[in-house]
């Protein structure tokens, strides 16, 4: 009986050795080895780092000719090809953006929509609902335009009203739409910022930093439809109104350097960018601007007290571009 015993052993072990050597258990074992190497040899520190690809600024950086701070809240410079912050003041103090808000607005619209949607302006985002000090475009409830028509708005004219009617149709409704603000901001590490609205107008809760603009700007530019709409000189929309009619609105930049109401900076060619105004916000400027050999650079300057004080210290940042080859 031990000897059976034993020889059945033998047998079973034997049978067992003829799988593995087999296809079926160079297959699982095949299997194995994948899902090890997946799941369990992965090291963090071979991943490329989220800001591998970003300028990053831990505290202040100087920049021979930049602008005095004493009447600004923020600002900063960033080389986007290579990656370096040349110039950053504060920039990761918490501050009220205002209408430099409508930059994120426009990328949760081009990421989620179809550009070509029709949209129907609702009562929220009639004209009249706004103040007389607030930017609009004058759209009224029953227009219809093209979302792309109501984006170049927000983003020369600064429409308030086109902000409003943009997160409705996007989002379904504006507090949806604000949380694809939000969580845009978060999955762009934007980690200091948090919106109530599409628009900027002014919440004690609605705040982000001169850095995180730069990380909501330096992903908006990656889009060659938000580059068309910062640059262009003006824009002519076709809106139908609610009794059929037909009318053309023009909408224009806002920004002092498109408008001819600043002096151009020397060392580099605006693309074009969005402002900021608020009472407590004071005045805010973000810009794609390109050097002589054709590299973007990102400035902000957040919080000036006079917008000529805003323009000329974005002249000065601007001008701080190297100018070598």
């Amino acid at each position: 009986m031990k000897c059976i015993g034993r020889l059945s052993k033998l047998a079973i072990l034997l049978f067992a050795i003829t799988i593995l050597t087999s296809g079926c258990g160079k297959k699982q074992e095949e299997v194995a080895v994948t899902y090890e190497t997946k799941n369990y040899n992965t090291s963090l520190y071979e991943a490329e780092l989220f800001a591998s690809d970003l300028c990053v600024a831990s505290a202040d950086i100087a920049l021979e000719g930049a602008p005095e701070t004493t009447g600004l809240h923020a600002a900063a410079l960033f080389d986007v090809n290579n990656k370096k912050t040349d110039f950053a003041y504060r920039v990761h103090e918490r501050l009220y953006p205002a209408s430099t808000t409508k930059i994120m607005t426009a990328l949760v619209a081009i990421k989620n929509a179809d550009l070509s949607d029709i949209v129907t302006v609702s009562s929220a985002a009639d004209v009249n609902t706004f103040a007389a000090d607030e930017s609009t475009c004058g759209i009224h409830v029953g227009d219809q335009m093209t979302l792309l028509d109501l984006l170049y708005g927000l983003l020369l004219q600064s429409g308030n009203d086109n902000a409003v009617a943009i997160a409705e149709h996007v989002g379904g409704s504006v507090e949806n739409f604000v949380q694809m603000m939000n969580d845009e901001a978060q999955n762009l590490m934007a980690t200091n910022t948090h919106f109530v609205n599409s628009n900027g107008l002014h919440n004690n809760n609605h705040y982000t930093t001169a850095y995180d603009l730069y990380l909501i700007f330096n992903e908006c530019i990656k889009y060659d439809e938000f580059i068309q709409m910062i640059q262009a000189d003006s824009y002519t929309a076709d809106i139908t109104a609610a009794d059929g009619t037909v009318r053309q609105d023009t909408w224009e930049p806002t920004n002092f350097y498109a408008t001819g109401e600043a002096a151009l900076p020397e060392n580099a060619t605006i693309i074009g960018g969005k402002t900021g105004t608020t009472s407590l916000a004071g005045n805010c400027l973000i810009l794609l601007e390109k050097d002589a050999n054709d590299n973007p650079y990102i400035s902000i300057v957040m919080g000036a007290d006079t917008k000529a004080l805003l323009y000329q210290d974005m002249t000065a940042l601007i001008n701080g571009i190297p100018t070598n080859e």
